[in-house]
């Protein structure tokens, strides 16, 4: 009965770990950007926008993050009440600010596609806040206390950053109650022993940024491993039973993570595995900008949940797929894995039917971090200078760690890293035959 009560534990340990795994990491993340900033982006305190002035290099550390768009970040704390969006009008221009909870879940997108390019204001409003939204704004509403705003601007190369700049100045957080500190970021008070710690972390702030009801009532399934409420911590007096399987599930947990991402959940084509539901999981939270439709929310919570964990390791903050299609490999034609000791070619025949713009962008493995590079090329696509193109309209990109010599190869060169890689090809506004299957990625093969 011991035994069998200890894996049952065990099991227990490992579900609220991959439950509670996407929360820590995105608290994690968040915290860079108000208390250090990650490269191009300098730290910046509570509802504050930092606006980057570069595109991304391999110094912006954050994992699969692109080098099409340059980024406007803020981190929101509801606890000071409403905040005030300001966009401005960007033309014709495409960008997005995509509105994700502590929990990761997309809840919102104001931008081009959402909510189109003109100006506007938006009032964004805490968990049960009640209230007046002031004429002439729109209301968005924060399911958690702390949220994350992931603005993304197109930009054309360092000649159009001047006139993204201009458009990130005039992109403004005004609280309303000015003089409410935010209450910060959840902490642990207690001294839990480091292999069990995780458990901690998740049960201060599982408590203090509420999921949905839903997910609450999966909470309390986690109350058996002292995961309750309360300010004194019942972790530090647990059975031993209990803070073994703790420990065990902490390691457990993230191994199975690591194995689900590198294995997939989602369908394949080619070696590419085609992620337009990764970011699915949310099942609760509609406000503008969003598809509230079944085909767009993942139906069985237990998949969702696991899928959650593997798009935070894998994509933090990757949007939906009817803002920004992914697909993502690991292996060539053979199916081997992709490194840098070879070289490959990928021929894309046609190029990827998409409203705004694709690209291909290199990342090494495990990280997922830009790869350095003597061209400071980190990514290609169709606004690539000089990119050459076959007369029936065909591209062919090459991929190895030298720089080839023919010059209509070197045109076409996306870098690699001297190990293990993953490219990313992202399809902004793809058209619905990307998401209908009817455009099919071609394999990555050596030469």
């Amino acid at each position: 009965m011991i035994q069998k009560q200890l894996n049952t534990t065990e099991k227990l340990a490992i579900d609220a770990y991959i439950y509670g795994f996407p929360l820590l990491f995105n608290l994690e993340q968040m915290k860079r950007y108000v208390e250090e900033g990650i490269g191009a982006n300098l730290a910046a305190p509570f509802n504050h926008f930092s606006h980057a002035k570069t595109l991304a290099t391999p110094d912006d550390t954050f994992v699969t993050i692109n080098n099409d768009t340059i980024y406007s970040m803020a981190q929101l704390d509801l606890s000071v009440g409403p905040i005030v969006l300001h966009v401005p009008d960007v033309g014709d221009r495409y960008y997005v600010l995509q509105f994700v909870d502590a929990w990761t879940n997309n809840f919102a997108y104001v931008g081009k596609r959402g909510t189109g390019t003109k100006a506007g204001d938006f009032y964004l409003t805490p968990p049960g806040w009640s209230g007046t939204v002031p004429e002439n704004m729109k209301q968005i509403k924060v399911p958690t206390r702390l949220a994350s705003i992931v603005g993304r601007w197109v930009c054309d190369g360092e000649a159009d950053i001047p006139n993204v700049s201009a458009l990130q100045d005039l992109t403004t957080l005004t609280v309303v109650n000015a003089d409410v500190a935010p209450l910060g970021f959840p902490e642990v008070i207690e001294t839990i022993p480091e292999e069990i710690q995780f458990y901690e972390k998740l049960r201060v702030a599982m408590h203090d940024l509420v999921p949905s009801q839903q997910d609450v009532k999966l909470q309390h399934t986690f109350l058996p491993l002292g995961l309750a409420e309360g300010e004194k911590s019942p972790l530090l007096h647990l059975e031993k039973d209990v803070y073994n399987a703790l420990k065990n599930g902490q390691v457990m947990g993230l191994a199975t993570i690591k194995k689900t991402l590198l294995s997939g959940v989602a369908d394949s084509e080619n070696g590419w595995r085609l992620t337009f539901h990764s970011f699915d999981y949310n099942a609760d939270f509609f406000e503008v900008g969003t598809i509230n439709s079944p085909e767009w929310i993942i139906a069985d919570r237990k998949v969702a949940i696991v899928e959650r964990a593997i798009a935070a390791m894998g994509g933090l903050w990757g949007n939906h797929g009817y803002e920004a299609a992914y697909v993502a490999t690991w292996t060539d034609a053979d199916e081997k894995t992709l490194n840098g000791a070879n070289d490959y070619t990928l021929t894309l025949n046609p190029v990827p039917p998409v409203d705004a713009f694709w690209s291909i962008t290199m990342y090494d493995a495990p990280d997922f971090y830009l790869v350095d590079n003597p061209i400071q090329r980190y990514s290609i696509g169709d606004r690539t200078p000089g990119i050459q193109y076959e007369e029936d309209g065909s591209l062919t990109i090459y991929m190895s760690v030298e720089e080839p010599k023919d010059p209509k190869k070197r045109a076409n060169w996306l870098p690699t890293p001297a190990g293990d890689f993953r490219p990313v090809m992202r399809m902004y506004q793809p058209d619905k035959s990307v998401i209908a299957r009817e455009y099919h990625f071609p394999a990555i093969k050596k030469v």
